[in-house]
C-alpha cells in the first residue's frame, strides 16, 4: 500500500516552500487590481490582421490614454483598461485605431464601473470569501459532530482551504508581475468555485476516516489515515481529471474574456486535490497525535517515522 500519512512533513515542507514564495511575491508585487475594483472602462477586442502590443499601446499613448492598461489574451485579441469613457467614446477611439493601426477591430466585450462600484466590489468580494469559509467551518463541525472534537476536523479543513486560495492568488501576483495578468470579479467567482471543490475532496476524505475509525480497521490513527486516503485515492484523481479535461478545452479554445477565470478553476482543481490528500488529512494526523513539536520541525528527515 502507498505510504501517504507518514511523508506529511515532505508535504508540508513543499506547501511551505509555495506559500514563502506566495509571501514575497505578494509583499514585493502585490496584486493588479482590474477595472472591476478600480473602476473605468474594460474593452476586449480581436484585431484582424494580428498587431503588436507595442503598436497600440503607442497608438493609445498618442491619443492621451497613457494610463491604460493592455493585456493580451490571444495572438489577436487584447484587453484594454482604462478610465471611465462613454460608449460615444469607446466607437470614436475603435474608429481611430482601425484607421491608424490599419486592421478591423472586432469588439468581445465592453463594460464600464465607476469607482464606488469598485470599492463596493471588492468589499463584496472580501466578506463572501470570508463567510463561504466560516460557513464551511460550520458545516463540517456539524457533519462530523459525533467524532471526538469535531472542531479539528473543520479547522484542518480550513486551513487547507486557505492553503490552497492562498497559493492561487500568489499565483496571480507573480503573473500580474510578469505577463500584467489583473484580478476582477470573475476572479472572485472562480475562487468561491475553487472553495467548494476543495471542501468537497476534503469531505470524501474525512468521511472514509470517520467510517474507517468506526470500523476499526487499524488501533495507529495515522495507518487508519492512510487508509482512508489510498482507499479514496482513485476516486479524487479520476473526478479531477474529468473536470480538468473540460477545464483545459475551454482555456484552450474559450474566450478571451474568461482565459483567466478558467485558469483560476484550473489552477484550483490540481492545487484542491493536493491539498485534500497531503494538507487537510495530515494536519488532522498532527492534531490527533498532538505532534505539534514535531511540527515545528517541519524540514523532513529520512529517518523520519510513521
Amino acid at each position: 500500500m502507498i505510504d501517504l500519512a507518514s511523508k506529511r512533513n515532505w508535504f508540508f515542507f513543499a506547501s511551505g516552500i509555495v506559500v514563502l514564495i506566495g509571501i514575497i511575491s505578494l509583499s514585493v508585487f502585490g496584486l493588479k487590481v482590474g477595472t472591476d475594483f478600480t473602476g473605468g472602462t474594460s474593452i476586449a477586442c480581436q484585431f484582424t490582421p494580428d498587431i503588436e502590443q507595442g503598436d497600440l499601446r503607442q497608438e493609445m499613448a498618442n491619443r492621451g490614454y497613457t494610463g491604460a492598461t493592455i493585456q493580451q489574451t490571444d495572438d489577436d485579441s487584447f484587453i484594454i483598461h482604462l478610465s471611465e469613457i462613454t460608449a460615444e467614446e469607446r466607437d470614436s477611439l475603435m474608429s481611430a485605431l482601425e484607421a491608424t493601426l490599419e486592421c478591423e477591430i472586432k469588439i468581445l466585450n465592453y463594460y464600464s464601473v465607476s469607482p464606488t462600484v469598485g470599492i463596493e466590489t471588492a468589499r463584496n468580494a472580501a466578506i463572501a470569501v470570508i463567510i463561504a469559509a466560516i460557513a464551511m467551518l460550520f458545516y463540517i463541525v456539524w457533519a462530523f459532530r459525533r467524532m471526538p472534537k469535531p472542531f479539528r476536523w473543520g479547522t484542518c479543513a480550513i486551513i487547507a482551504l486557505l492553503h490552497d486560495v492562498f497559493i492561487i492568488v500568489s499565483i496571480f501576483s507573480l503573473l500580474g508581475w510578469l505577463q500584467g495578468v489583473e484580478i476582477d470579479a470573475l476572479f472572485i467567482t472562480g475562487i468561491l468555485a475553487v472553495v467548494g471543490y476543495s471542501i468537497n475532496n476534503t469531505v470524501v476524505i474525512f468521511d472514509r476516516i470517520r467510517e474507517n475509525i468506526s470500523k476499526r480497521v487499524s488501533l495507529d490513527f495515522t495507518e487508519t489515515v492512510n487508509i482512508s486516503i489510498v482507499e479514496t485515492l482513485s476516486r479524487s484523481i479520476n473526478t479531477a481529471l474529468t473536470t480538468l479535461f473540460v477545464l483545459l478545452a475551454l482555456f484552450l479554445f474559450g474566450g478571451a474574456t474568461i482565459h483567466y477565470f478558467v485558469l483560476v478553476l484550473l489552477l484550483g482543481i490540481i492545487i484542491g486535490t493536493y491539498s485534500s490528500i497531503c494538507i487537510s488529512s495530515q494536519f488532522l494526523t498532527v492534531w490527533e497525535l498532538n505532534e505539534w513539536k514535531k511540527l515545528s520541525t517541519w524540514i523532513p528527515s529520512r529517518k523520519q517515522t510513521p
